[in-house]
C-alpha cells in the first residue's frame, strides 16, 4: 500500500509540474509574439491573435504574416529537436547524444549550403531548394550512420558516436568547402543559414514541421516502455525479450527524420536536443511515457526563450537565435562537466 501511495504522489507531483510548465509555455509564447520593434502590449497582441489575419491592419500583419509563424516554428522546431534528443540519448546510452554532436545538423547545413551555390535539386519555385537539400543531406548522414552502426559489433554504441562525430567533421570540412567556392552574395546567404534563423519562417514550414512532429510523436508512442527498459540496461530489455539492436535503429531512423524537418527550414540549431532531455530527466526520470514529451516541451520553452532574447539583446537588431542556442548551450555543458554530471 505505501509503494501504491509513493507512485500516486510521483504522479500527482509530475501533473502539477506539467501544468506549471504550461503555463509558462503560454507565458513565453505570447511575450516571443509580443516582443519586437513594432511595440504590443500583452493584452493587444492576445487580442490580435483571437481576431484572426485581417487585411489592411498593420499590427494584425506584422503578428499574422511574420510573429506567429516565427514563434510557431519554435514550437514544431524546438518540440522536434527536444524528442529527437532524449531518443538518441537513450538509444545510444550517452547524454552527449543530439543531433547537433552527431554531425545530423551539420549534414543539413552542407546540403543548404550546397543548393545555395548550385541550385539543387533544382525544383520549382527556387525557394524549396533549400530547405529541401537541407533535408536530403541530413537524412542522408542519417542512414550512412545507420549502416555502420549495423556492421558494428553488436551495435556498440560507442561507435555509433564516433562515426557521428566523424561525420560532422567531415560535413563541417564539406561546408567551408561551399564558402570557399561561392561567391560575396551566396556566402552571405550560407552564413545567415548556418546561424539558425527564423527570419524565414513561415506556414508552410510550420504546416510541414508540426505534421511530421505529430506523426513520428504517435508513432514513438509505441516504443516508449521498450525504450524505457532500455534505459534500465541492454541485458534487462533482452530479457524482456526486447530486439535491442533493431529497437536502436528504428528510433534512429524517427529521429532522423525529425531533424530533417527541424532543421530544413531554420537552419542549424545547436544544443536544443542535448538541453532539453537534461532538464526532463531531472523532474521525470527514466520513464519515456512522461519523459519523452516532457523533454518535447522543454525544447520548446528553451527554443521560444532564446528567440526572446535574440530580439532584445541588441535593441533593433534581430540576433540568429542558433547563436542564442550555442551560448547557452556551452554554458550548459561546462556546467555538466564541473558537476561531474557526465
Amino acid at each position: 500500500m505505501e509503494s501504491v501511495s509513493q507512485y500516486s504522489q510521483i504522479i500527482r507531483r509530475r501533473k502539477q509540474f506539467l501544468f506549471i510548465l504550461a503555463i509558462v509555455f503560454v507565458v513565453i509564447f505570447i511575450i516571443d509574439i509580443m516582443v519586437g520593434s513594432s511595440s504590443l502590449t500583452m493584452v493587444e497582441t492576445v487580442k490580435i491573435i483571437f481576431e484572426g489575419p485581417k487585411e489592411n491592419e498593420r499590427y494584425n500583419a506584422i503578428i499574422w504574416g511574420i510573429r506567429l509563424p516565427m514563434a510557431l516554428t519554435c514550437v514544431c522546431v524546438g518540440a522536434s529537436l527536444g524528442l529527437a534528443g532524449v531518443q538518441m540519448q537513450t538509444i545510444l546510452n550517452n547524454p552527449l547524444a543530439s543531433p547537433y554532436t552527431l554531425g545530423v545538423s551539420s549534414a543539413a547545413g552542407f546540403g543548404a549550403a550546397f543548393s545555395i551555390v548550385f541550385g539543387f535539386p533544382y525544383l520549382s519555385p527556387s525557394w524549396i531548394n533549400i530547405p529541401v537539400s537541407a533535408m536530403i543531406f541530413s537524412l542522408l548522414a542519417s542512414a550512412m550512420i545507420a549502416l555502420a552502426s549495423k556492421r558494428m559489433e553488436n551495435n556498440d554504441t560507442k561507435s555509433m558516436i564516433l562515426f557521428g562525430v566523424i561525420m560532422n567533421f567531415f560535413f563541417a570540412a564539406l561546408q567551408t568547402l561551399m564558402q570557399y567556392i561561392s561567391n560575396q552574395s551566396q556566402t552571405t546567404e550560407i552564413l545567415h543559414w548556418l546561424f539558425g534563423s527564423l527570419a524565414k519562417a513561415n506556414w508552410l514550414g510550420v504546416l510541414i514541421c508540426s505534421s511530421v512532429f505529430l506523426i513520428i510523436f504517435l508513432i514513438s508512442l509505441r516504443y516508449n516502455w521498450q525504450l524505457t527498459a532500455l534505459s534500465v540496461g541492454e541485458d534487462r530489455a533482452k530479457s524482456l525479450g526486447i530486439r535491442t539492436n533493431k529497437l536502436r535503429i528504428i528510433v534512429f531512423i524517427l529521429s532522423a527524420l525529425l531533424i530533417a524537418a527541424a532543421v530544413s527550414y531554420v537552419g542549424s540549431i545547436g544544443f536544443i536536443g542535448l538541453v532539453a532531455p537534461h532538464f526532463a530527466r531531472t523532474y521525470m526520470g527514466e520513464d519515456q511515457r512522461y519523459l519523452a514529451p516532457m523533454s518535447a516541451f522543454f525544447g520548446v520553452i528553451l527554443l521560444l526563450t532564446a528567440s526572446i532574447l535574440s530580439k532584445i539583446v541588441i535593441p533593433g537588431i534581430i540576433i540568429p537565435v542558433g547563436i542564442i542556442t550555442n551560448l547557452v548551450g556551452v554554458g550548459f555543458l561546462a556546467y555538466l562537466m564541473l558537476r561531474r554530471k557526465i
